[in-house]
């Protein structure tokens, strides 16, 4: 027997035996453990948390929120505790710049290479991914009750001042949102910091949408649609047709008017002081496996406007079309001049 060649061969099988211990240990970093998110009402699929528990072995534990503000104001308070939150672009700007954020470790992101290059041309503050990863990009649009709604209403923001409908439609809660709405509608940009362009905008919105709302509401208007008493609502179409059965989806008029309006494009952000930022990368890497967002995509009918593999992968027809995001702009991080924007919701908002 050659002991030269023996011992070799045991030093091979020991080096073997070592890496894949280590692999096993590195993959069992994560078991037990618990992955803590904080993301949008109607936004994350049960079937995806429980495939990404299952593979992981750990538990995953979801919080929601139904505004940017209240997102925003809960981590400033020091409620965090969360290992994955879902901004918008205006406040992952706004998070990245305050230092609220952990830069990403994209060696452990593989699956960043299906993000589309367009929508890293719109995330101009991040553009390189280094700290947040695009989650969905899309647009609140206008749910019509067809069995309700009286004949020949506008498709467009307009419809708010429609007056046979007063006292049964609601915008959302969201001044960035309704604020963008009427400037879209003016023909300004969601963006504009011009006083007479902001000034037009706040006088449409209260001389001849206002008076015809319920009320803003960012939470509750798709169970006030589903159950009629509202008959238009502005809003998600994820969370219009979640609370209506299939059989009654063909009473909806859902669209995203033409003239445009604020987009969003939310993301994944990991905050500081994160407790599972390993875990918290391999959701995000998750998440974007061509047939895990296919899966995100089917499960809310969104349209494929992230990611450049997993339309390959989908099977429910979509409530309304990327190409119906033409005319849609993303809402920027204004800096010191959301204070105008501030100024004028206060008197839609808050003044009868």
């Amino acid at each position: 027997m050659n002991k030269t060649r023996t011992r070799t061969g045991l030093i091979v099988v020991i080096a073997a035996m070592l890496v894949v211990s280590l692999f096993l240990a590195t993959g069992c970093q994560s078991k037990g453990k618990t992955l803590y998110l904080y993301n949008w009402t109607y936004y994350t699929p049960d079937s995806v948390i429980e495939k990404f528990e299952k593979e992981f072995g750990v538990k995953v534990v979801l919080d929601y929120f139904d505004s940017n503000e209240a997102m925003f104001a809960k981590l400033k308070a020091g409620g965090s505790g969360y290992d994955i939150v879902f901004p918008s672009q205006d406040y992952t700007s706004i998070m990245m710049t305050l230092g609220m954020v952990e830069k990403l470790d994209k060696s452990k992101l593989p699956n960043l290479k299906y993000i589309s290059p367009l929508v890293l041309q719109k995330a101009t503050y991040d553009p390189t991914m280094d700290y947040s990863v695009p989650y969905f990009m899309g647009a609140s649009g206008i749910a019509v009750n067809k069995t309700k709604a009286p004949a020949g209403y506008a498709r467009d923001w307009s419809i708010f001042a429609d007056t046979r409908m007063d006292g049964r439609m609601s915008m959302l809660d969201d001044m960035r949102e309704v604020i963008g709405d009427a400037l879209a509608h003016l023909g300004y940009s969601v963006n504009t910091v011009n006083a007479a362009e902001l000034a037009q905008a706040q006088k449409l919105i209260n001389e001849k949408w206002k008076p015809n709302l319920v009320k803003f509401d960012a939470e509750g208007f798709a169970k006030s649609f589903s159950s009629g008493e509202f008959w238009v609502v502005q809003g998600y179409a994820e969370a219009v047709f979640e609370e209506l059965e299939p059989s009654r989806w063909s009473e909806v008029d859902f669209f995203l008017p033409s003239e445009g309006g604020p987009m969003y494009l939310d993301s994944m952000v990991i905050p500081k002081k994160a407790k599972n930022i390993e875990l918290a990368h391999e959701f995000i890497n998750f998440i974007h496996r061509p047939e895990i967002y296919a899966e995100f995509l089917d499960r809310f009918h969104f349209p494929d406007s992230v990611h450049t593999e997993a339309g390959k992968f989908t099977t429910e027809k979509p409530f309304y079309q990327g190409s119906d995001l033409a005319n849609y702009e993303l809402k920027n991080d204004l800096g010191a001049d959301l204070a105008k924007y501030e100024a004028i919701w206060q008197t839609i908002r808050y003044v009868d």
